[in-house]
């Protein structure tokens, strides 16, 4: 990315009102910007550059909005989608996840060029665990290869690197849908089961802002069902998986899933001299 320069708006930043002012930095500066530290992930604001890529972090003064839980009806054109979605799970054995309020929006403006392309963009979310809850910390938008329909990354001994280094679970990933509706193919699922099956209450969030029902989801797949499904699927592509022995769907959307306004996360993109 070489010395790509970053807007930033200082009032996005902390807890206190400022005046309308844009820092800009290139890939060698380093600009902090203090704000009341009330712990660790809620409540300060940084800019800063680690090598070989660059780290935005921020705070979102919206104190009044509160957390919102994300549980939307599910409405789909994808026939497989609609045989296979469910309504928000009643699993009462997860732990509790807190996302940014601005997640989706600042990971559809890194994913903006290939969107306009109709090439699908992925990310990795990063969380922490603390008082019974995973925070979503960090978003890493890894080196990676989109087609229309689907999106792999590559290099992942990098994201590996940043989740270790920050002491972080891998807790999820987000990806783009440029120009289909909001669901998980069946790529998708096998993507999903391989974070799943290491952190239970690893999501799946979609993006889709051509879909006139719903422009993102948060998904993941059922457990057992959807879970021994994927177990036993040794298929690759886009293919069709059996129904669940069970009857339920192969995945839902997500309970126990919450916007917090006062989240702070990092932006880690891997994407340099790709």
């Amino acid at each position: 990315m070489g010395s790509r320069r970053y807007d930033i708006d200082t009032r996005r930043c902390g807890i206190h009102s400022a005046p309308t002012k844009s820092m800009y930095l290139d890939a060698q500066q380093v600009v902090n910007c203090q704000a009341t530290v009330r712990d660790h992930d809620v409540g300060s604001c940084a800019v800063k550059h680690h090598f070989p890529s660059p780290i935005v972090s921020w705070i979102e003064d919206l104190s009044s909005f509160g957390n919102a839980s994300f549980g939307p009806d599910s409405e789909y054109v994808d026939e497989q989608a609609r045989a296979s979605v469910g309504q928000s799970s009643t699993s009462s054995n997860l732990h509790d996840m807190q996302i940014s309020v601005r997640l989706t929006d600042e990971f559809m403006e890194l994913a903006k060029e290939n969107t306009s392309k109709n090439l699908e963009t992925c990310g990795i979310l990063g969380a922490s665990f603390r008082d019974g809850t995973y925070f979503v910390t960090m978003l890493i938008i890894p080196k990676q290869e989109g087609t229309a329909h689907s999106c792999q990354a590559v290099s992942e001994e990098e994201i590996h690197a940043v989740l270790s280094e920050q002491s972080l679970y891998p807790a999820g990933w987000i990806h783009t849908h440029p120009s289909q509706t909001c669901f998980l193919s069946s790529i998708d699922l096998h993507t999903q089961y391989s974070y799943q099956v290491m952190l239970p209450e690893a999501v799946a969030i979609v993006v889709a802002p051509t879909d006139p029902t719903r422009s993102y989801g948060i998904f993941r797949l059922t457990d057992p069902g959807g879970m021994d499904v994927l177990r036993e699927c040794d298929e690759s592509g886009f293919h069709t998986h059996r129904e669940t022995t069970n009857g339920s769907p192969i995945y839902e959307t997500c309970s126990k899933v919450h916007f917090n306004p006062n989240l702070r996360f990092e932006i880690v993109d891997l994407r340099s001299g790709q």
